[in-house]
């Protein structure tokens, strides 16, 4: 069974900094894509960022240069480093994965970001 325990949601002020985890519950490297996603209330969920397992990673243009993705394989963990927070930037986030034969997608249970000017 996979579960993806994520923490590190908080309020902050516009301009600061946050770091979400993402804990998988297997070896991380049984996924082709790792990833995440934001949702604000009435609003469809959004692509933020992914990496996959070659390390190539992707991002929204909302948020390139301010966002970074990364994965610690020992920790079977998947961060996002969120600079320069706006507060455009408030929704909650979700990691996601992604597998293979069979594709099958995997959601963490979210963790709320809410960014004040």
């Amino acid at each position: 069974q996979v579960h993806l325990a994520q923490s590190g949601g908080a309020s902050v002020n516009s301009g600061e900094s946050l770091r979400l985890s993402c804990a998988a519950s297997v070896n991380v490297s049984r996924f082709y894509f790792m990833g995440w996603y934001r949702q604000v209330p009435g609003k469809t969920r959004e692509f933020v960022t992914r990496i996959d397992k070659n390390g190539a990673s992707t991002y929204a243009d909302s948020v390139k240069g301010r966002f970074a993705i990364s994965r610690d394989s020992a920790k079977n963990t998947l961060y996002l480093q969120m600079n320069s927070l706006e507060p455009d930037d408030t929704a909650v986030y979700y990691c996601n994965a992604v597998h293979f034969e069979p594709t099958t997608t995997y959601w963490g249970q979210g963790a709320r970001v809410t960014v004040s000017s």
